[in-house]
């Protein structure tokens, strides 16, 4: 991406993202939205159909906005509902206060923060939701 559009990123989002080095990765990369796009969606489509897959992760709002706005061809091809585990967080927190939550990295890396978020929904699985069979009987 030229520099003119890297700059119009906000503080917050500019200082994390040069502090990981994804920044530079973005520079250094070559890619653009639209390449970046088909190549998901190429990744995506080894491993499940068209509406089958919902966007899945910790506070995926903006992230479900982002693909709309800039890779449309891949939020059209996820199911219209969202996994956000940041949801379950949140209702754990306020029904079991006290409840000791996931203990996160925050090393806002892609790879990492997926791999934790599945690991957080591991984790409220166990802990909170109570095994199939205890509700069928």
């Amino acid at each position: 991406y030229p520099e003119a559009v890297l700059k119009t990123m906000e503080e917050w989002s500019r200082t994390q993202h040069t502090a990981t080095g994804l920044l530079e990765k973005v520079k250094a990369a070559g890619y653009d939205c639209r390449q970046a796009e088909l190549e998901t969606l190429r990744f995506v489509k080894n491993f499940c159909a068209k509406g089958e897959s919902p966007l899945c992760g910790n506070s995926i709002g903006q992230d479900r906005r982002f693909l709309a706005k800039y890779m449309p061809g891949l939020e059209d091809y996820l199911h219209y509902r969202n996994v956000d585990v940041s949801t379950i967080k949140e209702l754990v927190s306020r029904w079991y206060p006290g409840f000791p939550p996931f203990m996160k990295q925050k090393t806002h890396l892609a790879l990492n923060d997926i791999k934790e978020s599945i690991q957080e929904l591991k984790y409220y699985r166990e802990k909170i939701f109570v095994a199939r069979s205890a509700w069928l009987a």
